[in-house]
């Protein structure tokens, strides 16, 4: 910078930057993911409300994702919703079986206040580590979340979509891209309906 003007005009500019900028992790994410931003001054604290309780879990799992493949195996069973940390989070616990054995998962999901976010790390029991967050929010009753992993070596893309909420079903895809967004392969189909909880 040339003059102490231009230097003082930079400082201001990164000051108010500093003020208004999202929370770090979440803009990485969005940035990174073209996860969509979250609607301006909403509160989504509750965007999970609706799905505390126990549900029936029908599921469809694409083998192979991005390799061309078109197999497709089934499974059924239970998932349990809890509120924890007085509803600023919530547990999930996914439990299913069909002939190409038991799927067994869990889902923390965390509320950023800040920057308006939810993230869900989700873990399949058979690993014991948690997968990357998947980072988004809720706008007009879908939900969309986005994260980044590594598949095979190479570096996908991961959206999670949540639609068709009522008070009694919900509907879960979950899709991978390896060009950067370009196109995208749905992998993961659940459809639950309500056994006991919230209406």
């Amino acid at each position: 910078m040339e003059t102490s003007r231009a230097c003082s005009g930079s400082l201001l500019s990164l000051a108010l930057l500093a003020v208004v900028a999202p929370h770090p992790a979440a803009a990485q994410a969005a940035t990174a993911t073209n996860a969509p931003a979250p609607e301006a001054q909403r509160d989504g604290q509750h965007d999970f409300d609706f799905e505390i309780g126990t549900w029936r879990t029908q599921l469809k799992r694409l083998v192979d994702p991005l390799s061309g493949s078109k197999t497709w195996v089934e499974y059924e069973g239970t998932t349990v919703v809890r509120k924890i940390l007085g509803g600023r989070a919530n547990l999930v616990e996914l439990d299913v079986q069909g002939p190409a054995g038991r799927i067994e998962g869990l889902s923390l999901r965390l509320y950023d206040p800040q920057a308006r976010q939810w993230s869900l790390n989700f873990s399949n029991i058979k690993s014991g580590t948690l997968s990357p967050p998947s980072i988004g929010s809720f706008s007009k009753g879908r939900g969309e979340f986005y994260s980044k992993e590594s598949m095979d070596g190479r570096e996908i893309l991961v959206r999670f979509v949540i639609s068709g909420v009522t008070a009694d079903s919900c509907h879960f895809e979950q899709a991978y891209s390896a060009d950067g967004g370009k196109t995208w392969e749905v992998n993961w189909i659940a459809d639950d309906s309500r056994i006991t909880g919230r209406r």
